[in-house]
């Protein structure tokens, strides 16, 4: 069976989801065996894609709904909900 685990998280950094923030979340989920997906309004965009990840245009404020499949899902949630209120480490 396939874990899947979702989150809704709100994004603290004062630059919002932006190029650099998008590449280390990107960065953070490379040895990890999950799918993930990030929605905001009703767009989802694979969480491994930084111009998918851009196009949310999550400001500060914004809440993303993520959601992980796979054996490590729990671990890709883990990660990126210290990620994101580490504020992506900007400040």
């Amino acid at each position: 069976m396939v874990d899947i685990v979702e989150k809704d998280l709100t994004i603290q950094n004062e630059k919002g989801l932006h190029a650099r923030a998008a590449a280390t979340f990107v960065k953070t989920l490379e040895d990890i065996d999950a799918e993930v997906f990030v929605s905001r309004t009703g767009q989802t965009v694979q969480g491994e894609s930084i111009m998918g990840l851009m196009m949310l245009a999550a400001s500060k404020g914004s809440v993303i709904h993520i959601k992980a499949k796979g054996n490590e899902a729990q671990k890709a949630i883990d990660v990126l909900t210290v990620l994101i209120n580490s504020k992506f480490g900007e400040e």
